[in-house]
């Protein structure tokens, strides 16, 4: 009976030992279809992707790139960048990495990537000698009005983004079909200000290059971009010699000029600022008419008689000058005691005050822009449009020769 329980207590421990080793030794053969799905399993999403970029496609990843297999996208918006800021920040990018990844499009032809977004960073990652660079790729994304949107859509409202850069990119959006209330969107900022930066492409290479150093304000630049050539350079010419007194004179000489340009042109005649009448107006003095010598007797004399009119009205603004002189001298305790319960109050002579201001506010403008037409209008020199013309043609004759 031992033996027989020895049997039986043996039978099933040898029963049970191949039980446990049968699934190990399945074990590792269940792990190699596991591995070979594993692999079917990674090829499997690689096959997609390709699909998907040869069709319909894009994708994006992110991933480390080698700096030297970056181009620059020739249709960068962008053309000046301040060299003291990059130098900063590639000290900071040897220092620190790069914090911020760059988008890039990939070219299947080439092999290599165009900068979408990035191009600050990816400059001064050359000067710091970075040899690689964190980028988020773009496949299946082709040179468009898309990618360059994207551009301008960064760039735009940069500091060292020049107004001539804004407005050669909302051009070029423009003529990519958009509209410029797309644009405005696009970019953050309204209608008006995407149309008065390409406004500024009319104007000429000096003025242009004037405004890209800072030597012409934007605002200013606006206006003139409204002249012809001829005298947007005349124009600039004394801005730069500092002929205004302000910079909102020059702005409403330059008005008035586009003013005095529209009523020549529908003379028919071509308007442009001389030196030379400028030197003549000095010599006849302060006194004369401008274009006295085009009036005919009877209007010359009725401006003289409104002239003598107006001018006398204006000198009594002297008794004005010294009541206003009065006041601003006076004590506020003698004035509070001379004025209160006087008919409208401290109150009320206060308001009377104000009118005058915002009045003399007004006439001031108004004689700024009187001042300013004068002074085109005796500075400038009428050319006839075919004299103009035959000019032209022998400076070409000349320059062929």
């Amino acid at each position: 009976m031992t033996a027989t329980a020895t049997t039986e207590a043996t039978t099933p421990t040898a029963t049970e030992a191949p039980a446990k080793k049968t699934p190990a030794k399945k074990a590792p053969a269940a792990k190699k279809p596991a591995r070979k799905a594993t692999a079917a399993t990674k090829a499997a999403p690689a096959k997609k992707a390709t699909a998907q970029q040869a069709g319909d496609g894009q994708r994006t990843q992110l991933r480390t790139i080698p700096t030297s297999k970056i181009d620059r996208d020739p249709g960068q918006p962008r053309e000046h960048f301040d060299e003291a800021g990059l130098q900063e920040l590639a000290k900071s990018m040897a220092k620190l990495g790069q914090l911020q990844p760059i988008n890039v499009r990939y070219n299947e032809d080439t092999k290599r990537f165009t900068l979408i977004m990035g191009e600050r960073r990816w400059r001064a990652a050359q000067m710091a000698g970075l040899t690689q660079m964190k980028a988020v790729v773009m496949h299946g994304v082709g040179e468009g009005r898309e990618t360059f949107a994207m551009a301008v859509a960064e760039n735009v409202g940069r500091a060292d983004m020049t107004p001539v850069e804004e407005a050669k990119a909302f051009r070029k959006l423009v003529d990519a079909d958009y509209e410029v209330d797309e644009v405005a969107e696009l970019v953050g900022k309204s209608p008006a200000y995407v149309q008065w930066r390409i406004d500024l492409l009319r104007l000429c290479s000096e003025a242009q290059e004037a405004l890209v150093k800072g030597q012409l304000p934007v605002g200013l630049a606006w206006f003139v971009g409204k002249l012809n050539n001829h005298n947007q350079v005349r124009f600039l010419a004394r801005w730069v010699r500092g002929d205004f007194k302000s910079a909102r004179d020059a702005e409403a000489f330059a008005q008035a000029l586009h003013t005095e340009e529209k009523r020549q042109e529908e003379q028919g005649s071509f308007f442009v600022l001389s030196e030379e009448a400028e030197a003549a107006r000095k010599e006849k003095g302060q006194d004369a008419l401008p274009g006295s010598l085009d009036l005919p007797d009877e209007e010359r004399e009725r401006i003289v008689a409104d002239r003598n009119k107006l001018v006398g009205k204006i000198d009594k603004l002297g008794g004005a000058g010294e009541i206003l002189s009065l006041l601003a001298a006076s004590d506020p305790e003698e004035l509070a005691l001379l004025l209160a319960g006087t008919p409208g109050g401290i109150g009320g002579h206060r308001l009377r005050i104000k009118h005058l201001q915002d009045i003399a506010t007004k006439a001031m403008a108004n004689l700024r822009k009187a001042e300013m037409v004068a002074e085109v209008r005796a500075s400038g020199l009428t050319v006839n449009p075919d004299a103009e013309a035959d000019t032209k043609t022998d400076a070409e004759a000349e320059a062929a020769a």
